[in-house]
């Protein structure tokens, strides 16, 4: 099956995929942990196995002190949800995005497919991408990805509008699945999955940030 999206070094793409019919790809913290390692170590020219790592007595933070030499893509957002994830990615290199996926997409499904004793595809079709064309839509993806664990708390929010914003506010910034934690400033091991400088400067405070999220919480996202 041939992709419609041509893929050329130098532009940021929204990259997406989830589970065959619809089902739980993340089913506890420890497979979040997992496939939060993989989109670190998976960005990678090189082979690395994590379970080799892991297996070795080493903790997940320290998969992030690994080091992976040239990168395929720059990570500058993500987020993943029950049921499927959401990537914003620039290529890097040619043919990054495409061998950063496969790479991706094949070792988290091995490990799912090995911890619940199951076979066949994990995924309902190969990852889809959209080209981010304008700066517009690349603004605009930076508040979708981030406020879609929002509908974990308030499943009809983006037809209702939000009920409770401080709640959904103090969900969004201690939800650990998703970039929301290092656009907020913060650090921690897995911050290294991220290249905030292949971005726009469009938030050099992280109070402009904060407005910019808050501001998309009262439109509703499509």
């Amino acid at each position: 099956m041939l992709r419609k999206t041509n893929f050329a070094v130098g532009e940021f793409y929204h990259v997406y995929n989830r589970g065959t019919d619809k089902r739980m790809i993340f089913t506890d913290q420890h497979s979040y942990q997992r496939f939060r390692a993989l989109l670190y170590s998976c960005n990678s020219k090189n082979a690395v196995n994590i379970s080799d790592h892991l297996q070795k007595g080493r903790a997940f933070s320290e998969i992030f002190d690994v080091e992976r030499g040239e990168q395929l893509v720059d990570i500058v957002a993500y987020c993943l949800m029950p049921n499927h994830f959401h990537l914003l990615v620039r290529e890097k290199s040619e043919g990054g995005i495409s061998k950063y996926m496969m790479k991706l997409s094949t070792g988290y499904s091995m490990y799912f497919n090995k911890k619940h004793s199951r076979t066949g595809s994990l995924f309902e079709s190969r990852f889809k991408a959209k080209y981010v064309d304008t700066d517009v839509y690349l603004r605009y993806l930076f508040a979708y990805l981030h406020l879609n664990p929002v509908k974990i708390i308030d499943p009809e929010w983006k037809v209702n509008g939000i009920r409770n914003r401080p709640e959904a506010m103090g969900y969004l910034k201690n939800y650990a699945h998703s970039s929301y934690f290092e656009w907020q400033g913060k650090t921690r091991p897995d911050s290294k999955i991220l290249n905030r400088e292949a971005a726009p400067e469009y938030f050099p405070l992280t109070r402009d940030f904060d407005d910019f999220v808050n501001d998309w919480m009262t439109l509703e996202l499509s």
